[in-house]
């Protein structure tokens, strides 16, 4: 990822370059996938209300994305520490509330994400509002079931929690938040990632 001009404006460029660990055929598929699976998941969050980077071009041939650079943004990682130094509760909350519907919204449509962590949301804020950019799709699939879902949710728990310490009240703020916009669909989402959060503790466990 590096920074670039295009038509006039600074962009984010995303080009992807060949791993040489892998096996040379299978290294051209995964890249050609992942390519125009993060492709297909910025478009779709445009289209349900999702706030990513505005996508300028996408060129399958050399599998790069010109995107738009979010300006005066910081990380969520970051907003979240500064928050906690602060002791601002009242932002932590906002951001809690806005993550759990964003994420709730891209499950909604299908859309799984397969990294969220509080380094791949990027916060613009003032003294009023905030708002979310959700970034780095390169994991991402779509048509997912129950089950990825609450994958999901866990790699953003474990990412949540060995970022930011003690802050399991804050990431159950997000859930609420999550089950709020979810609605009845809610619940086999949640079945599954307290399922999935009990095996991670019985590997932790067991070594």
């Amino acid at each position: 990822m590096y920074t670039g001009n295009f038509l006039g404006q600074e962009v984010m460029v995303k080009e992807r370059f060949s791993k040489k660990y892998r096996h040379p055929v299978l290294d051209t598929q995964l890249t050609k996938d992942r390519h125009k699976a993060e492709v297909r998941a910025l478009l779709k969050c445009k289209q349900i209300g999702v706030k990513v980077p505005t996508m300028y071009l996408a060129d399958n041939l050399t599998t790069t994305i010109v995107m738009e650079n979010i300006v005066d943004s910081v990380t969520a990682r970051d907003f979240i520490n500064n928050m906690l130094k602060e002791k601002n509760e009242t932002q932590l909350s906002k951001l809690a509330v806005l993550i759990g519907e964003a994420v709730a919204k891209m499950h909604a449509s299908g859309v799984i994400h397969g990294d969220i962590t509080t380094s791949n949301i990027m916060v613009v804020s003032d003294t009023i509002s905030i708002h979310l950019v959700m970034i780095d799709f390169g994991l991402s699939f779509q048509e997912g079931v129950a089950e990825d879902k609450g994958v999901d949710l866990y790699v953003l728990e474990r990412a949540f929690l060995s970022t930011h310490p003690n802050t399991e009240e804050l990431f159950a703020e997000i859930l609420e938040a999550y089950k709020k916009k979810s609605g009845k669909q809610a619940g086999q989402v949640i079945k599954k990632f307290d399922e999935i959060r009990l095996r991670g503790r019985k590997r932790t466990m067991l070594g």
